[in-house]
Formats: structure tokens, sequence, C-alpha cells
């Protein structure tokens, strides 16, 4: 993540919204929170974030391609769709995750996560543009 935002010219304080991997998975997810908390320090827990895999399920290799497209939807939409039975958050996973109905919200700036097996793991900074 730190690596995409600098690459992109961004700031952390930038970013407004984060769509997960979030594989539904101890493991991952608490990984998961780790690096955002890792990246994102003390701000990590006011970044609204969530996971499309909730909602479709795990489309293997056309995660990012599903992520991205739920992302680009949040941006022309100014909705964040909800992370579904997220029922009983595991304590490691204490962030801000969108789960009790979709989130209307302007994003500007935001941050999809993809990590692949093999760690073949990648973030894409996403910035809203204006339209004519």
């Amino acid at each position: 993540m730190e690596m995409a935002l600098s690459d992109a010219g961004v700031t952390k304080d930038q970013v407004n919204y984060i769509n997960l991997h979030g594989t539904g998975t101890d493991l991952n997810d608490r990984m998961e929170t780790a690096a955002v908390k890792k990246c994102f320090g003390a701000r990590a827990g006011a970044i609204p974030m969530n996971s499309t895999k909730s909602m479709i399920g795990h489309p293997q290799g056309a995660s990012g391609a599903a992520g991205v497209a739920a992302t680009v939807m949040a941006m022309l939409q100014g909705v964040l769709h909800p992370t579904i039975n997220l029922d009983r958050p595991d304590p490691h996973c204490d962030l801000d995750y969108v789960a009790d109905g979709a989130r209307s919200t302007r994003v500007d700036i935001a941050i999809c996560n993809c990590i692949a097996f093999g760690s073949k793991n990648s973030a894409l900074v996403l910035r809203r543009i204006a339209m004519a």
C-alpha cells in the first residue's frame, strides 16, 4: 500500500476508502488488518473499508478486477457496499468495516488490495476524476 501511494503521488491522509481483499479467514483478515494499521497508523480506524468477496464469493483470479469494479462503482455512486455476514467480528480485526448495510459517502481516493496465491500482492490507488 505504501509503495502504491508513493507511485501515485498520494498521501495517506488523502485516502478515504479501502476495498479489502477480505477473504473472511482468520489468518488473511488479521494480516490484512495489521498491514492497514501499519500503513495508516492511528488513522486506520477512520477509513471506511469493505470486502467485495462477502457479497460475491471468492472469484479467484478475478478478485482484483472485482474489487476494482466495486471501487469504481463506489466512486461513481457515492455508496460503499456492506461487508455482509460480519456478525461476530474477530477482535483482532477492529477497523471500520462497513457491515450493517450500505454507507453513503464521497470517495475521492481509494486503495484496492489484491492478494493472490504465492504472495503475489498488489495495491492499486484509484482517484476520482472530474466528469464533464
